[in-house]
């Protein structure tokens, strides 16, 4: 029995449990944190402190806590196995008191995901729910967002249990979050604010919109366990049709090993994709996790080894604006050169107007910089207010002057010079010839800022008569010669023949990326069906909403769009799309796998799709075709145990020469 706390520690608990409280409902409800991760562990670190001197006050106390409440949003449901949290330690004297008290010493250690908890209920391999994890012990019903997920498949492969629920971690590939943030009016503090945002929607054709990743890692409730041990686990997952994070996982044994696990994910953390803040040591053995059980808000038998927060104090020295291709304006913070985790940090995002009130920064205070994954330096609070005045965002467009407005509802302020901002020009035109759309390899910001600035670009169009009327003077000019030239020359008429789909994402309709892209494609089939669409055509197509619908006939109805189109057609051709009541392949789900020689994986999707295939990411019992190339993995196992079609490249090829007609021989 511990002693009596005395007013002053009463007063100071009751304090942080406040915070902590109001903390969890503004990271788990709204998907809007107010403070950074470190802040919270020190806060919770010291709560838990406090209980372990006054055991008393665990039961209320930091101890039990899991989450936050359900939002009155959403449905709720109970969990039907409690979803706990990880208790979290911060460096290795507190990993080795851990480890001190096993009986077990194989450890399995995963990589410690940033984003959003998910249990995803299947029964008979359907899915039949999905839950956030909410209190722990409810959660808001998500099941139609985590159908719209490729990584979470809707039904199971391979050997399954009658009843299981998988749970694991929404995330955002962080290049899927700098394309959202560039994109869309709600400027997001980081990717897990962004998995969240876009997670928790009511509207699930928003969460489609987004590109959401997720992997699996542990289960809740199931009728009947094959596996002994996780890394066992983790090969039932694969072969259900789960991603994990298993190229990144260790079997250890002793503290040395981990140490040196943790070291070399530290070292490699920029490298991977997505954001981590942390290791997941557990014991790999499943019967001893069960003999080990659990406290009131974590297991015993696994816990959070957390990086270190990657944070600086230096000096705000400006802030400057940058203007995107849709006319954003986001601020800069031009910051005091500052190692933070051996990157010299100078420049850090402050997101939009909205984020620098929040955060109530003037030029000369000395801020927090935090690079938010190792890679995304960010302010994210002020050390020292030094400035003197309050930074006022610019009313007008630092590049062209033009005015700048704020529409109703968004936090985004754009230049309303949307034909004639360079700054947008460039972008526009950075975003005409990207991979995904044009695809003209040595067109890169430095040689389309130099083309526009001596006039020789003035719209797209003007790309594709570059050579013809520019060559001679290109080839004189440092950094070019005849051999670059050429390539470049070879590059535009390459590009000359263009699918519908990538046309239709190169042009840059507001809220039209590549599966939108896609979809007016399939189920309209050529570019003069698309631009002659009125509202309700649109709106018929699954996952187009109203929003996208008004953008797509208010884009097409614009004179000076419909210039910038007709001057292109004068020397591209758009090929048309196989509408979705025909094809060699309509209908026909098949998925990738390995690594092709004559194609890549987004050029063999095209030549699919063309035909009227649904590339999918997974293989199900829905799948009709896995075409394999070399290296193939799981898939093409699973393909196998399912009785599946199975191709190699030459059937590709085979398809490809007849143009699909000889699909089926």
């Amino acid at each position: 029995m511990g002693k009596t706390p005395d007013l002053f520690i009463l007063a100071e608990h009751t304090d942080l449990m406040k915070k902590l409280s109001a903390w969890d409902i503004a990271y788990h409800q709204n998907d809007a944190p107010v403070v950074d991760d470190a802040t919270y562990d020190a806060a919770k670190s010291r709560a838990l402190e406090i209980e372990e001197l006054y055991p008393e006050l665990a039961p209320d106390g930091a101890s039990s806590m899991v989450g936050a409440a359900v939002s009155d949003k959403f449905k709720s449901y109970p969990h039907s196995v409690p979803m706990l949290s990880i208790s979290d330690v911060f460096n290795a004297a507190e990993v080795a008191d851990w480890f001190d008290k096993l009986s077990d010493e194989d450890l399995f250690v995963e990589l410690k995901v940033d984003g959003v908890s998910y249990a995803a209920r299947y029964e008979h391999g359907k899915l039949v729910r999905g839950l956030t994890r909410g209190s722990g012990v409810a959660g808001e019903d998500i099941t139609e967002n985590l159908k719209t997920i490729p990584d979470i498949p809707q039904q199971l492969t391979g050997d399954y249990p009658d009843v299981i629920e998988v749970r694991g971690e929404v995330y955002m590939m962080r290049s899927d979050f700098i394309a959202l943030n560039e994109v869309g009016d709600r400027q997001f503090a980081n990717p897990r604010n962004a998995a969240a945002g876009s997670l928790r929607q009511l509207n699930p054709k928003i969460t489609a919109s987004r590109r959401l990743s997720a992997f699996g890692y542990t289960y809740g409730e199931l009728s009947e366990r094959t596996w002994k041990t996780q890394s066992e686990y983790f090969d039932k997952l694969e072969s259900w049709g789960f991603k994990t994070t298993r190229r990144w996982a260790h079997r250890v044994h002793t503290m040395d090993e981990i140490q040196d696990v943790y070291n070399s994910v530290m070292a490699m953390r920029s490298d991977i994709p997505f954001d981590i803040d942390g290791l997941v040591i557990k014991v790999n053995n499943v019967d001893v996790q069960e003999r080990m059980g659990a406290r009131a808000n974590s297991p015993r038998w696994e816990v959070a080894y957390k990086f270190p927060a990657a944070r600086a104090i230096t000096i705000l020295r400006d802030i400057t604006i940058q203007v995107g291709r849709t006319g954003v304006l986001t601020p800069v913070a031009e910051l005091e050169p500052i190692n933070i985790g051996g990157v010299v940090v100078s420049r850090a995002t402050l997101h939009n107007a909205d984020e620098i009130a929040r955060l109530g920064v003037r030029i000369g205070d000395k801020v927090i910089v935090q690079r938010a994954g190792d890679v995304i330096p960010q302010i994210v609070g002020v050390d020292t207010q030094i400035g003197k005045s309050v930074y006022e965002f610019p009313s007008v467009c630092p590049v062209c002057g033009a005015a700048v407005v704020r529409e109703s509802g968004a936090v985004a302020r754009k230049c309303v010079n949307s034909l004639g901002c360079p700054a947008q020009r460039i972008g526009e035109l950075e975003h005409f010839v990207s991979r995904h759309a044009f695809d003209i390899d040595g067109l890169g910001t430095r040689q389309l800022e130099l083309f526009i600035s001596r006039g020789w670009i003035k719209s797209p169009a003007d790309i594709f008569t570059l050579i013809q009327n520019h060559g001679d003077e290109l080839r004189k000019m440092d950094g070019f010669g005849d051999k670059s030239v050429s390539n470049l020359n070879v590059a535009i008429k390459n590009a000359t023949v263009i699918d519908l789909h990538r046309f239709l994402y190169a042009i840059g309709i507001p809220d039209v990326g590549e599966v939108s892209a896609k979809l007016l494609a399939r189920h309209l089939g050529s570019l003069d069906a698309v631009r002659n669409a009125t509202d309700g055509q649109l709106k018929s197509i699954d996952g187009i909403g109203d929003v996208m619908a008004g953008e797509i006939v208010s884009f097409f109805s614009d004179e000076h769009n419909t210039q910038i189109i007709n001057d292109l057609l004068q020397h591209i051709t758009v090929r048309d799309a196989v509408v979705e009541t025909g094809g060699a392949l309509m209908g026909k789900r098949i998925v990738l796998t390995g690594t092709l020689s004559k194609y890549t994986r987004d050029a063999a999707r095209d030549i699919l799709e063309r035909m009227g295939a649904r590339v999918q990411s997974s293989v199900s019992p829905k799948t009709d075709i896995v075409i394999a190339g070399d290296a193939a993995g799981s898939k093409l196992d699973n393909a196998q145990k399912l009785g599946i079609t199975i191709w190699g490249e030459s059937d590709l090829d085979a398809l490809v020469e007849s143009g699909g007609d000889n699909f089926g021989k």
